[in-house]
């Protein structure tokens, strides 16, 4: 048996068990996919990540959750480029530009004034499509009713790097009643059966925060709900420039707030800025480390 090191970070909180956990493993580079998915799977994460040496770019990282690999994990990337810079694996770099199977994705580390790190991810440029689904069957799968949708906006799979159904939520209050049945999410979903369910809305408990959300995740990942998303929350930025103030001129820097109703509160910071046909969407968090895992590897 072979034990592997993982180390367990939270990211968008400087709290340690607050904000989002993943899993980064340093030496993805001498294990095999099968390897990657079996710590993901033990660890029991949203998601594990794996830097790993790069053709093309100065690192690339893989995602895996507990079921398969991803494309993107927002989350993933601030607890891993935190994991390099604070281990001093990254040296004095502030730019680098990372490997996924979204593309290649530029990376900035900035530190504040106490010497704490930011990192600032770009994302993929923001894609809709429609949802015509039933926005009945919908509510009810993550327990709610119709009613407590938000009827003057629509509802629409949206992405930065991985697709996600984007639900307008009219009252901060319908968030507590949520109870996701994640089963039910690709019959509800047929022009995507694989994406998650991302409700928002425009209430918040911080009066610092623009949005508010929870991500519900879809059932082939083995996981039911992500805490702070931070993928999700760069293409709410974008539909919020798109439908909901599209009038702006200087770039839109929103706060989204999540993870309240699950007692693991976290903030994604989201800019966006308009280039000549779309969107240019960054998002900017910090991770704080937890602790040493060890998983023994069964093959």
């Amino acid at each position: 048996m072979k034990s592997i090191k993982v180390y367990h970070y939270d990211a968008f909180s400087k709290e340690p068990d607050q904000g989002n956990p993943a899993g980064v493993v340093l030496n993805g580079d001498e294990l095999t996919d099968a390897e990657m998915q079996e710590i993901a799977f033990k660890v029991g994460f949203n998601e594990t990540a794996f830097p790993v040496k790069s053709d093309v770019a100065d690192l690339r990282i893989r995602f895996f959750t507990p079921g398969h690999e991803m494309n993107l994990c927002g989350h993933a990337t601030m607890a891993t480029v935190y994991a390099l810079k604070s281990k001093g694996l990254l040296g004095d770099k502030t730019k680098l530009t990372i490997e996924t199977n979204a593309g290649i994705l530029p990376i900035k580390i900035n530190t504040s004034v106490n010497s704490e790190l930011f990192i600032t991810m770009k994302q993929a440029s923001p894609q809709f499509k429609e949802f015509a689904g039933s926005k009945e069957d919908l509510a009810n799968s993550i327990g709610i009713n119709e009613t407590d949708l938000h009827a003057d906006l629509p509802i629409l799979y949206g992405s930065t790097g991985i697709w996600t159904l984007l639900l307008p939520i009219k009252r901060l209050s319908a968030f507590k009643k949520m109870e996701p049945n994640n089963k039910q999410f690709p019959e509800n979903l047929k022009e995507m059966p694989k994406s998650s369910v991302h409700p928002f809305c425009l209430e918040t408990y911080d009066s610092n925060a623009d949005m508010h959300a929870r991500h519900f995740s879809s059932p082939y990942s083995g996981t039911i709900e992500d805490v702070v998303t931070g993928t999700a929350s760069g293409v709410m930025g974008a539909y919020y420039a798109k439908y909901i103030n599209n009038n702006f001129k200087e770039p839109l820097n929103l706060i989204v707030e999540q993870g309240h109703e699950i007692g693991k509160k976290g903030q994604v910071r989201v800019q966006v800025s308009k280039n000549e046909d779309n969107y240019d969407v960054e998002i900017t968090g910090n991770a704080v480390y937890v602790k040493e895992l060890d998983v023994l590897l069964e093959n």
